[in-house]
Parts: C-alpha cells; sequence; structure tokens
C-alpha cells in the first residue's frame, strides 16, 4: 500500500530491486516494487535501480509505460534517484547500445571505460569518492567514502555543476550527480555499508 511517505522503486525487471527495497526498509522507510503508475505518482519519492543491458533496459521501460511516468514524477518535482543502470539511463545514450535513446533527464553520455593494462572491466569493488561540498545526496559521510561499484560504463555529465562526486578507475569517473529534484549514484549504496545507508536517509529526508 503506497502512503504518504512511500517510497517507490520502479519494476522493470531488472535485477537488485529487493536489495534496495531491503535497505530502505532497514533505515525505517516504506518501500514498494511497482510498475503501476497510480502507485508511483502517488509516492513520494522514486528510485530508478537496475542492473543490466542499456538497451534492453529502456526497452521493458517503454514497455511497462515507464517512461512518461518518470518523466511526470520529474517534472512534478518528485525526489527521484537513479542507481546504478539506473543513472545510466537517465541520460542520453550509451556506448554499450548505441541505437538505444535513453530518458534525457539530464545532460550527458555513457562511456566504456578505456582499456588499460591492469584494469579488470567491469569494474567491481570499492573505490573512494571526491564528494562535492554542496552535495545534499552525499552530505554527512565520512572524508572520502567507500562505495561499491559493478560497472563497465561510466558517466561523462556534460555539466559540470551537476557532478556530486567524482571517482578514479581507468579515468575520471563522474560517479554522482544532482540536479533539483533528480539525483543519481552509479554505484550502489544498498551494498555500501553504513556510508551507503546514510545516503539512502540523506535520500529520504528530502521528501
Amino acid at each position: 500500500m503506497c502512503t504518504e511517505k512511500t517510497i517507490a522503486v520502479l519494476d522493470y525487471d531488472a535485477g537488485n530491486l529487493k536489495s534496495v527495497q531491503n535497505a530502505l526498509e532497514h533505515i525505517g522507510q516504506n518501500a514498494i516494487i511497482t510498475r503501476d503508475a497510480d502507485e508511483i505518482m502517488r509516492a513520494a519519492g522514486v528510485i530508478l535501480p537496475g542492473v543490466g543491458a542499456f538497451g534492453s533496459a529502456m526497452e521493458k521501460l517503454k514497455r511497462y509505460g515507464l517512461v512518461d511516468v518518470i518523466q511526470k514524477v520529474v517534472r512534478e518535482q518528485k525526489p527521484f534517484l537513479g542507481i546504478c543502470l539506473g543513472l545510466q539511463l537517465m541520460f542520453e545514450s550509451s556506448d554499450e547500445s548505441p541505437e538505444a535513446e535513453g530518458l534525457s533527464l539530464l545532460p550527458g553520455k555513457i562511456l566504456h571505460i578505456p582499456e588499460k593494462p591492469g584494469l579488470k572491466i567491469p569494474h567491481i569493488g570499492w573505490n573512494s569518492l571526491k564528494v562535492s561540498e554542496k552535495s545534499r545526496l552525499l552530505k554527512n559521510l565520512p572524508e572520502q567514502p567507500y562505495v561499491y561499484f559493478v560497472h563497465s560504463y561510466y558517466l561523462a555529465a556534460e555539466n559540470p555543476e551537476d557532478v556530486a562526486a567524482t571517482t578514479e578507475y581507468g579515468t575520471l569517473i563522474h560517479a554522482a550527480v544532482e540536479h533539483g529534484n533528480v539525483f543519481a549514484c552509479q554505484f550502489h549504496p544498498e551494498k555500501s555499508g553504513e556510508t551507503g545507508l546514510q545516503i539512502l536517509k540523506n535520500f529520504a529526508e528530502m521528501l
């Protein structure tokens, strides 16, 4: 059931939805996994998580009618958070699926992590963040906090002012962004221990 402070976790057959729901419930939030447009619009905040491929994920968002719902959520200024693949889908395009158009909620492109000797791709593991002092999503964290990544593609945001955190893995990666009511992180807060839970608490405080 969707209550005033419910967070809707969007269901488009992507992996990791239950982990996000469990993490939200662990910090005392009511979270539902749903693709029902009415439930999503009644929610106080919306999260687009996901693991998988850019092109097939966009196809499923369209199939379930979620593209229009997401755009309406953003227009109505509900707090919106993309996680991992969810971050990538929020931008214009991806090297992974050149034929697919993203949601274009923010300007920027998703690029393949450059191949370098000794660099393992996908990037799996813990990396430290350089966090913008102005970030609302990443406030009250340790200095250079460590968070958990699983990805082969990374964000190059067009607007520097949208970038809330960066990390280094073969190149400079825009690891988190925020613009108005829109937030996203390439890493997995639901798998990043106390630091990740604090990030989800920060998001919940905006509801």
